[in-house]
């Protein structure tokens, strides 16, 4: 099948696409890697009739430290990410990175693309919640920060308003001790998430200082387990916490029969991950501090 008709612009600045987002509306679709939007439009799942292509716009790309954050650019590439020299306490990124869908997709693909995609089995989206993260969104009206568990709001659908395009991520760089790691099930490589799980744990004096717990393909969104954190808060990182903690995730996963699993096979492989992965943080943390 091929994409509808549609109006195609090449933007040279992010004024240029501010504006064409303001006269154009619901009527247009950004383009940055191509990953996510392309197949849909191959399968006129979107319809847009404009595309507006901000590949050629300066500023949108690349990763530096800010005001105890990490800024990644919305159109930095997932190998980008991979390959960056990261923050101690962000390694999260470089796990998770390897793990997105193929080489190919990896090497055009975007992070920012693939927020604004919203796939409930995107991996960045969880990432980005256990971190913390806060999404920039610029407009004609100016810049506003979300906060990635609430750009969520449905499959595919997120807190971005017509007018808007997601400029960058800001990534919280951790002040003391902190660990993080993301696991992922997949019937093979490439394959869309059957369950991931994005985990941080940042310490203080031997407890938990915060805690974010971020889950892929069990919600029609990417999903923050609130109350596993809140558990976590103060606690020494002993068995018991962490399999509370398991317990309270697995509970507020939401997934669905599928192909892939029962819903309470997914509820069980959350659980499952987040104790190995907590006992894992557990151990590195150790580590850094022997």
């Amino acid at each position: 099948m091929f994409p509808g008709a549609f109006d195609y612009r090449a933007p040279t600045s992010l004024d240029e696409v501010l504006e064409l987002l303001r006269e154009h509306g619901e009527e247009d679709k950004v383009l940055a890697g191509g990953q996510s939007l392309i197949p849909l439009l191959k399968l006129r799942l979107a319809s847009p009739s404009l595309l507006v292509d901000i590949g050629r716009v300066p500023g949108l790309q690349g990763m530096a430290r800010a005001d105890g954050t990490l800024v990644v650019g919305a159109r930095t590439r997932h190998v980008d990410v991979e390959r960056a020299s990261l923050p101690a306490g962000l390694e999260i990124l470089q796990e998770a990175a390897p793990q997105i869908s193929d080489p190919l997709v990896r090497n055009l693909g975007t992070i920012g693309g693939s927020l604004c995609h919203a796939d409930p089995a995107g991996d960045w989206g969880s990432v980005a919640i256990a971190l913390g993260a806060g999404l920039v969104l610029r407009s004609p009206r100016g810049e506003r920060t979300v906060e990635a568990s609430a750009f969520f709001q449905g499959p595919f659908t997120t807190a971005l308003a017509a007018d808007e395009v997601l400029t960058e991520i800001r990534f919280p760089v951790p002040a003391g001790p902190a660990a993080g790691t993301y696991l992922k099930l997949e019937r093979k490589v490439g394959d869309f998430a059957t369950v991931g799980v994005a985990l941080q744990v940042e310490m203080d004096g031997g407890r938990v200082r915060r805690a974010g717990i971020g889950l892929t393909a069990v919600a029609p969104t990417n999903l923050r387990a609130q109350a596993a954190e809140d558990s976590l808060a103060g606690s020494e990182l002993d068995d018991a916490a962490i399999v509370e903690a398991a317990r309270l995730a697995a509970g507020a996963a939401d997934p669905r029969d599928d192909i892939r699993g029962s819903a309470a096979y997914k509820r069980d492989v959350v659980r499952v991950f987040v104790q190995r992965g907590l006992r894992t943080l557990r151990q590195r943390l150790g580590e850094v501090g022997s």
